[in-house]
């Protein structure tokens, strides 16, 4: 792997204490959404000892957000190869189609799983699922709940089957720090700090025979985003730490309609779910004109990278900072029966989606990228896995398909259940090791970070623009402070920042959520994968990988 000289050192490990207490279990689970409780799930089924770590509480993670739905192939009209096929296209030539493959075939016994454990999905009179359309789909093959209110009944569905385990043990507002490793390589638990826990500053371990990596997205590098505030990136930085390898980090999606409104002052923007434009919604710029009109042959049901850069050229073009969606014709009864979320969070700040424009603009949304696993949720390191966002297993490509992920989250937590069932070893002691560059950054640089991302490696990139924040990015690295949890989270956002960074300024093309305004098209010769990984001094290494 070649050196990235422009970017700052890292941190090999986070400064924080020495333990001052520790547990074991069998295997540990890191996030509590809907991949790491359906994993904590399925290793139950196995006879399994599980202890799972969230962040904050068991539902403040990505999955309750979630509001269109999730995607599979439930009518018998639909089949397999067209889900796939929809996956590919809108992948853009990066996704791996033996792991598109698992994802549509095994997605819908996943989803009936689901449903088994008291996941309930809007039904037709007649009892026959209720199924939509997303952007990118071209089958209506999305089932969802309370309307708009997918992600939070799969939540409480989880949740709910998570407590009734006595075997399931729980640790809330817990924020993980380093992954321990035996003197085999091994990972055999990690360190993480909890409120309240053991030594006066929470430092402890949790032993492991093996270790799930489910942490979400990181979102809040950039200044608007849907993610709550916990999307700090802690999974692909912990694991670039422990000396994994982590690939496409450049392919952030930026949903093209979160709501833009003077109320709406957190980082965190509400969703505008692509299922409003599924059901027949328009974006318009300021003179009511449809711009997606003869841009592709779905036009607002386009793949996500395509909306989001229709979008932003009319910002470009007019200066404005949002454009409009207008659901105006789907009518009252309609919209509050089918969308009661989003027209509460609407008219909360004064919009009412019956009678007006919904003021809306891209947000990051997706990391498309993450900690490279195989189609087992293996990762580099042996007893690591990896499973959700935080992952990269091939079936995203360059542009996640619409409600492919809460499905990617089901079927590969099962795969990961079942592997490590198969092949558990025995309990092995962590081997301590001072080696490396051991730091935190100073939180403060959260909004300067957040910014410098946002104007030079968010939705629009140039050479410019990124070495511009590769700078910027080396600026902030050397503002440190003394460790606590706003330090760890921010080290976190510089860590995964200066990754994405290096990768989008190697790869010189446009291909999907990843546009370079210097390389305006898709090149072959980047038909592959760049994999980051993290020098024993703390510098980031990069290799190119051809696609098959």
């Amino acid at each position: 792997m070649s050196l990235l000289a422009d970017l700052p050192e890292l941190p090999r490990r986070l400064a924080a204490a020495d333990p001052g207490w520790s547990e074991t279990t069998d295997v540990l689970v890191v996030g509590s959404g809907i991949a790491g409780l359906t994993a904590a799930l399925h290793l139950r089924e196995q006879g399994l000892h599980v202890t799972v770590v969230t962040k904050v509480n068991i539902d403040d993670g990505s999955t309750r957000w979630a509001q269109g739905g999730i995607a599979a192939v439930l009518d018998p009209l639909d089949t397999p190869a067209a889900h796939a096929n929809d996956t590919e296209i809108a992948g853009v030539g990066l996704c791996d189609p033996a792991a598109v493959r698992v994802l549509v075939e095994e997605g819908p016994a996943r989803v009936r799983e689901l449903m088994r454990i008291g996941a309930e999905f809007d039904r037709h009179a007649d009892g026959s699922l209720m199924l939509t359309r997303e952007g990118g789909h071209r089958a209506d093959r999305i089932v969802h709940a309370g309307g708009d209110a997918t992600g939070a009944e799969v939540q409480r569905a989880l949740h709910e089957a998570v407590r009734r385990d006595p075997w399931i043990r729980l640790v809330e507002h817990a924020l993980v720090l380093d992954l321990l490793r035996g003197a085999d390589g091994r990972a055999c638990g990690l360190t993480l700090h909890v409120l309240g826990e053991g030594s006066a500053d929470g430092v402890g371990a949790i032993l492991a025979r093996a270790v799930v990596l489910a942490t979400g997205g990181m979102g809040q590098i950039y200044s608007s985003t849907t993610n709550p505030s916990v999307s700090t990136g802690d999974g692909v930085a912990l694991a670039l730490r422990a000396g994994a390898t982590v690939t496409d980090v450049e392919f952030v999606q930026f949903h093209p309609t979160s709501f833009v409104s003077a109320a709406v002052t957190s980082v965190q923007r509400p969703l505008i779910s692509e299922a409003l434009r599924g059901e027949g919604a328009h974006l318009v710029d300021e003179t009511g004109k449809r711009f997606m009109v003869g841009q592709h042959e779905l036009a607002e049901l386009a793949p996500r990278d395509v909306v989001a850069k229709g979008i932003h050229r009319v910002l470009r073009a007019t200066g404005a900072d949002h454009v409009y969606l207008d659901a105006r014709h789907l009518g009252r009864e309609f919209l509050e029966h089918r969308f009661p979320t989003i027209v509460a969070s609407t008219r909360s700040a004064g919009v009412d989606p019956a009678v007006d424009l919904i003021p809306v603009a891209p947000a990051a949304h997706y990391a498309s990228g993450g900690v490279r696993t195989d189609l087992h949720g293996r990762t580099s390191i042996p007893g690591l896995y990896a499973c959700g966002e935080v992952a990269c297993t091939g079936v995203h490509g360059a542009n996640r398909l619409a409600s492919n992920s809460l499905l990617e989250g089901l079927v590969f937590a099962k795969r990961i259940a079942d592997d490590i069932a198969r092949d558990l070893p025995a309990q092995s002691e962590p081997v301590t090791s001072k080696d490396g560059p051991s730091w935190v950054a100073d939180p403060s640089i959260r909004s300067e970070l957040q910014r410098a991302m946002t104007r030079g490696a968010g939705v629009l990139r140039s050479a410019d623009s990124l070495a511009g924040t590769a700078k910027e990015l080396a600026r902030l690295a050397e503002q440190r402070t003394t460790p606590h949890n706003a330090a760890w989270e921010a080290t976190n956002l510089l860590t995964v920042a200066s990754a994405l960074v290096s990768s989008a300024q190697t790869r010189r093309e446009t291909r999907g959520c990843h546009w370079r305004e210097d390389f305006p098209v898709a090149e072959d010769e980047w038909r592959g994968h760049l994999l980051n990984g993290l020098s024993p001094k703390g510098k980031l290494t990069q290799a190119f990988e051809e696609m098959a």
